[in-house]
């Protein structure tokens, strides 16, 4: 299988944050930043991040105000402290002229350096929103290190940022792609895109491709090359692309998740809006994998 190489970064990803880890075991650090004029904050609330607006989206990077410190040092960017903080849902804050708007299918048109930037806040918030009770005695947690650790001080467990591990594969058989549409996708948008699934504990990546694809649509793959990832923070996933090669043909559904999947030629991407059908969202490494591998098969 031949080896193809990414034409751009995927969303989400890359970017000039600087996590700077060794600076969230340094309190005295952390309480300067905050007292630092040059800090900056994102606000994000009811899991929207606040963003200039959807006519030109971009992140608002705010100064700090405040008399509590914001529990989430994301690192430093072109130089100056980064903060997240997750504001209350009661009622929406009033930020001039910036709004709160979903990041789900704003990466595409948002600066790529803020996408990232977004994305980690949005995972790490998610989190802190999520895991406020330590699994072992039922404490409350409470955050350190920069918010990268939530510690019990009744017991002294300590948990860590969790990232559920996906695979997302483009499987390809003489030229033809198979897609596929969950029964998750808008049934109105029609789209249809590469398959995909959770890695299962003590699973190989690769063995984790096969799995998912025979499960969903009962195709047999072989060889499997790696191509890209990208972190989905919608909760809390790292998205890892593959291709995939198709040993058989025929396709019997999982209907329980899969709503169809098809074989279709290149012809038939190109003609899509003829045919009545859309591709997955120009954000997702889904649409990146079929682009990709239509550009190197030309």
């Amino acid at each position: 299988m031949r080896h193809i190489i990414p034409a751009r970064p995927n969303p989400y990803s890359g970017g000039a944050l600087d996590r700077a880890a060794h600076l969230r075991e340094d309190p005295d650090f952390l309480e300067r930043a905050f007292a630092d004029p040059s800090s900056r904050v994102t606000y994000s609330w009811q899991g929207k991040p606040l963003l200039t607006g959807l006519a030109a989206p971009a992140a608002q990077l705010l100064p700090l105000s405040g008399s509590a410190p914001p529990a989430l040092f994301l690192g430093l960017h072109r130089g100056a402290a980064l903060f997240a903080h997750d504001l209350p849902d009661a009622e929406m804050p009033d930020f001039g002229a910036g709004e709160f708007l979903d990041l789900r299918g704003l990466a595409s048109l948002l600066p790529h350096e803020d996408a990232a930037i977004l994305a980690t806040a949005r995972g790490m918030l998610i989190w802190h929103a999520t895991h406020r009770f330590c699994p072992a005695c039922g404490h409350a947690l409470t955050p350190v290190r920069g918010g990268w650790v939530l510690h019990c001080n009744a017991c002294g467990r300590e948990q860590f940022p969790r990232t559920d591990t996906a695979v997302i594969m483009l499987i390809t058989k003489g030229g033809k792609l198979l897609l596929g549409q969950s029964h998750r996708f808008p049934p109105d948008r029609n789209f249809y895109s590469t398959l995909a699934g959770f890695v299962e504990p003590g699973e190989a990546l690769e063995d984790a491709v096969r799995r998912e694809v025979l499960e969903e649509v009962g195709v047999q793959v072989g060889e499997v090359m790696y191509h890209s990832s990208q972190p989905w923070p919608f909760p809390a996933s790292i998205m890892l692309g593959y291709y995939g090669e198709g040993l058989t043909d025929d396709i019997v559904l999982q209907e329980s998740e899969m709503r169809d999947a098809k074989w279709f030629t290149p012809e038939d991407i190109a003609n899509r809006h003829a045919l009545g059908f859309e591709l997955p969202p120009p954000d997702s490494i889904a649409r990146a994998l079929i682009e990709d591998w239509l550009a190197a098969n030309k």
